[in-house]
Order: structure tokens, then sequence, then C-alpha cells
């Protein structure tokens, strides 16, 4: 049998040995995410999407642990598309995500060419969806939709309506009021719903048609506004007493989704880690708390739910643009 030299008998043992310290004594490739998060809001600030971004940036930092820090960042424009392509377009490693709305998400990619499509993203978990409204000052003399009816008839394309953009749930839901009630309104588009309600506040426009959510958040922050009517199925808890599209004999049902998303590819750890931490940050009762007193109408979709939304909406969407396209509108 073969044997080691004596020299190398004894200097095997002490570098295994050494190996074994420099092993133990190496510091560990630390745990995601070792730098700060930024969450893109498509719109400006002190819009609803803005305002649930901010309040729910800490809770999805305080569930990923590790000492995380979540930082929301606006890029509006386009009607949601600059922010949508940035976070499309970004490294998919888990330091960015974004909230993406619907319908815009859907409606950019159907009526021009576009960065991003929705299945350009790893959807992390849906957490809003808040009905579509139709707003006026309370000093208006219209009160409802028959004498937003009767005046637009009176005094075609005289009403002027802020929308946070071509394609946006509000400007579909107006061309489909116009439709519907045979009148022409004339459309002001604005980069986001912050502006759409100074622009309300002001009177530089008639009427904001904006989400209820929204409309009350704004109403409480001493905004006067009348809510002409919500496009939900059934009146909203946010809004006992405002009665439906459908009450006062238009059929419109609309409504924003607003959920989290990465760009497609996030590694599969990651990925599940912002999963869970969004899942439990929109359980918490604190952060749910918080969101009422903004009005925000909660509803958390898990991934593969939100997935399957976003497919039947689409296909809607595109029927609709057959119908009825509205990029020049």
């Amino acid at each position: 049998m073969q044997r080691f030299p004596t020299f190398l008998r004894r200097l095997v043992p002490a570098l295994l040995l050494s190996a074994a310290a420099a092993v133990a004594t190496s510091p560990a490739h630390a745990a995601y995410p070792e730098a700060p998060i930024k969450m893109i809001v498509a719109y400006g600030a002190g819009g609803g999407t803005d305002i649930i971004a901010r309040v729910m940036a800490p809770y999805i930092a305080k569930y990923l642990g590790n000492n995380a820090s979540v930082v929301v960042m606006n890029r509006a424009g386009a009607g949601g598309g600059i922010g949508f392509g940035e976070i499309a377009n970004a490294a998919p490693d888990g330091y960015t995500i974004g909230f993406i709305n619907t319908p815009n998400v859907l409606t950019i990619p159907i009526e021009r060419k576009s960065s991003f499509h929705w299945q350009n993203f790893d959807l992390l978990g849906n957490v809003i969806d808040d009905p579509g409204n139709f707003s006026v000052h309370a000093e208006s003399p219209i009160k409802n939709l028959a004498d937003l009816v009767a005046y637009a008839k009176a005094n075609p394309g005289a009403v002027t309506y802020g929308t946070t953009g071509i394609g946006s749930d509000d400007h579909l839901a107006a061309l489909m009021f116009e439709r519907a009630a045979g009148v022409k309104l004339t459309h002001v588009p604005f980069k986001g719903a912050a502006e759409v309600h100074n622009a309300i506040a002001s009177r530089q426009i008639m009427m904001a048609a904006m989400n209820i959510g929204e409309a009350l958040q704004y109403a409480k922050g001493g905004t006067p506004l009348r809510q002409l009517g919500q496009m939900s199925t059934n009146r909203t808890v946010l809004a006992p007493n405002v009665p439906t599209f459908k009450e006062q004999g238009y059929d419109i049902v609309m409504a924003s989704l607003r959920g989290i998303a990465a760009p497609k590819g996030l590694p599969a750890p990651v990925r599940e880690q912002l999963v869970n931490a969004i899942q439990k940050a929109a359980a918490d009762p604190e952060f749910q708390a918080k969101s009422a007193g903004y009005f925000a109408p909660l509803r958390y979709l898990p991934p593969a739910r939100y997935d399957a939304e976003l497919k039947e909406a689409e296909a809607g969407f595109k029927q609709l643009w057959n119908q009825m396209p509205w990029g020049d509108k």
C-alpha cells in the first residue's frame, strides 16, 4: 500500500482544519432583500393608488423582514404607460415592484404599441377593487344621472369631464354612458386622480369620472363633491347612499383593480417572499383599518386568481375595442 511522506500526513489535516475555519468565519450571503425595494406608482402623488401604496409599503417591508425598506416612487404619464413600462422592463431581481391598474394596463396595449403587456409581469397579488363613479361639485345643479343627461342633451359637448387618461376605466365608462344615454360629453384627460380632483374642486371641469373610493376620500378631505352614481353591481358598503348606475337605468359596471406586480422572471424564492409579504400585509388588521380611513375598497386576490381576472377582463376590452375604439375619443 502506498504511504504518504510524513510531512504530507501532517500537512493535510492542518490544511483541512484551516479550510473549515475559513468557511466558518466567512460572512454568509445576506438574505433578500439586501437593498431598498422600489415600488412604482404609475400615477401622480395624492391619487388613490399613490395613497394606498404609501399606506401599504411599510407593512410589506415588515413581513419581508431583514430590515426591508420599500420606497414609493411616482412615474406618472401616458395613462399609466410610463410607470407600467418601467416595472415590466426592470431587472427581475425583486428590487423593483409596483402597482398595475386596470383597465389601463390591459387597454394601452390594445389601443397602441407599448413597452409592456400584463403577461410581462410576475403577478404578486391584487389589493384594491374600486368601482367607477361620476362626481360633480356640490354646488352644481346636477343631482343625478337623469339631470346629467337632460343637461347634456340641451347643451351638447358642454359637459366637460376629467379622467386619468385615454383608455382608463373612467374614460371607458364615460364612453359607455354617452352611447347608452345618447349624449355627447367632452373628455379632458389628466395624469392622475389628484389632478382630476384639483380640476373639479376649482371647477375647471363640470364632472369628475373617478373611482368611488377616491371621490369619498376627497370629500372627507373637504372638497365639496356630490356623487351621481357608482358603477358596481350593488351599492358598496363604502357608499350605501349612492345609487348604482343600474338603479338609474344605465347598466354600466366598471371598476379599477389595483394590484402589485414585478418584472417577469423573478427568482422563485424571491417571488414567494414577496407574494407572502403582500398577502400578510393585506390581511393585517392595522393596514385594513388605515385603508378604511382612506375609503380604499380592499379585495385581495392571490396571483392565480388575479391572473384569471386579468385574462377575462382583457378579452372583454378587446371585444369593446372592436365595437367602440376609444383611442381617438
